[in-house]
């Protein structure tokens, strides 16, 4: 495989976690099944490596592009045309990434009584400091409760409760027009990939949703339970779910005019909390009942639990979760939810560490989608490394080892260059013969301080 680091010999002799990743996933077969594919020029897998590899780097795109190194053969030109190009399936990559990891390392070890689930959560994509960016608008980020510049990620992942690794995801705009600061790129061909996620990206957050577990379910992935935050649970919503054979565990939230039915009689959340018997006391499960929450496309009602939980924030307050699959007990629902957590720490570590949003700044809806999924599939490298790994290092752990790995190799190239350079010197200008250079080579590195004999593997 042609890799962005000079000095092959170099780079087989120190196997780095990045080749095995690749090499081991198939990356560049899975980019070909994608619809990446050039006619001439520099390989879609070679630039592709060379975006995935800059933050372990601890380089800038832009600065590492402008500036005249060994380390690129090609002109930033090169690598703008390869994240703005309509044409590549990004969504198909990382499906087919997810999809053959999850089958063919994760599951095959798991227990089979473990519970996998899919996870779906938004999380807010910043370009705050953006005025010219394709489809940006003005979006509500709920972390700070107001509207900011940017794009709500709504992003689909599975779990097995040890492992997270993200499916799919869309950088939704926003589906009023007037919040929309750009407009989308009228010049863009409609047969293309890049037109279909520029209309997703304007629909609803449910409905986009819906999308997104149509599409997986394509991929026959082992999960049997959706678990989504309260933005998301609407009856209709959890009925259309059930349709695709799938539970959903969710947290409700007490709005006012969406009732359920219990006992022949309508309730809103609040009102049922207060009709039903609670346990006295310290229990932190209040409460648990069965309602119908409506009806699937053969008219059959569909019934629901409902587990109301005592807030440890404020003991006078309560939280509800919804479960479709009402063979649950209370205490199972409570922790099948828990694993939503998963795609919390997700998030936090891929704006935190992987550059998300932040390693360049490009203007079209193609650059960010392209950018944002090689950003996850650095992820997902860490995550199997860290399952993997006996030591049991988190991702985070394992980051900034990546970083040191490649740290290593590139000592390791220049001093491998300064020692050839030194052979060449002693030839050419002394005369001296191949046993003499080496016998002087071998008194040098004996010479060397430890540190740098043990980088060089001469101990």
């Amino acid at each position: 495989m042609n890799t962005i680091i000079p000095n092959n010999d170099t780079e087989k002799k120190f196997k780095s976690t990045i080749d095995r990743f690749f090499k081991k996933n198939k990356i560049g077969s899975i980019l070909k099944q994608s619809n990446f594919c050039k006619e001439k020029g520099f390989s879609c897998i070679l630039i592709f490596k060379f975006i995935f590899m800059l933050v372990f780097t601890g380089k800038n795109l832009f600065r590492t592009l402008d500036s005249k190194n060994d380390i690129t053969n090609f002109a930033k030109d090169v690598v703008y045309r390869f994240l703005n190009s309509t044409n590549y399936n990004w969504r198909k990559f990382l499906f087919l990434l997810s999809s053959s990891i999850i089958k063919n390392e994760v599951e095959p070890l798991s227990a089979k009584d473990r519970v996998n689930v899919l996870i779906v959560d938004d999380s807010f994509y910043s370009r705050t400091r953006s005025k010219s960016v394709e489809l940006l608008a003005n979006v509500f980020d709920h972390v700070d409760r107001k509207y900011k510049k940017g794009f709500r990620m709504l992003t689909l992942g599975w779990s097995d409760g040890n492992t997270f690794l993200p499916l799919a995801f869309t950088l939704l705009s926003s589906e009023k027009e007037k919040n929309r600061i750009c407009p989308i790129n009228s010049t863009i061909d409609k047969r293309t990939n890049g037109y279909k996620i520029r209309t997703e990206a304007v629909k609803k957050a449910p409905e986009v949703m819906i999308d997104l577990l149509k599409q997986a379910a394509a991929y026959a992935l082992p999960a049997t339970y959706v678990l989504f935050d309260s933005w998301f649970t609407y009856p209709k919503t959890l009925i259309k779910i059930l349709e695709l054979n799938l539970h959903t565990i969710a947290m409700v939230k007490a709005m006012p005019k969406v009732f359920y039915t219990y006992e022949g009689k309508k309730y809103n959340l609040r009102s049922l909390y207060s009709t039903i018997k609670k346990k006295r006391g310290k229990a932190k499960i209040k409460a648990s009942v069965i309602v119908e929450i409506g009806q699937d496309s053969h008219a059959t009602p569909i019934k629901a639990k409902i587990v109301f939980v005592k807030d440890k924030n404020s003991s006078k307050n309560w939280l509800a979760l919804i479960s479709t699959d009402v063979t649950l007990s209370d205490e199972e629902i409570i922790r099948i939810y828990g694993k939503r957590w998963d795609i919390e720490v997700f998030f936090k570590m891929n704006k935190s560490f992987l550059n998300l949003a932040k390693e360049f700044q490009g203007r079209s809806y193609d650059s960010m989608v392209a950018h944002t999924t090689i950003v996850f599939t650095r992820y997902i490298m860490l995550s199997i490394e860290s399952r993997n790994n006996t030591d049991i290092r988190t991702v985070g752990a394992l980051f900034y080892y990546c970083c040191d790995e490649l740290q290593d190799i590139q000592f390791f190239d220049a001093i491998q260059l300064i020692l050839d350079l030194l052979k060449s010197a002693l030839y050419e200008k002394l005369s001296l013969t191949k046993e003499q250079i080496n016998s002087f080579l071998d008194y040098f590195i004996s010479t060397l301080p430890t540190f740098i004999k043990e980088k060089l593997a001469f101990l």
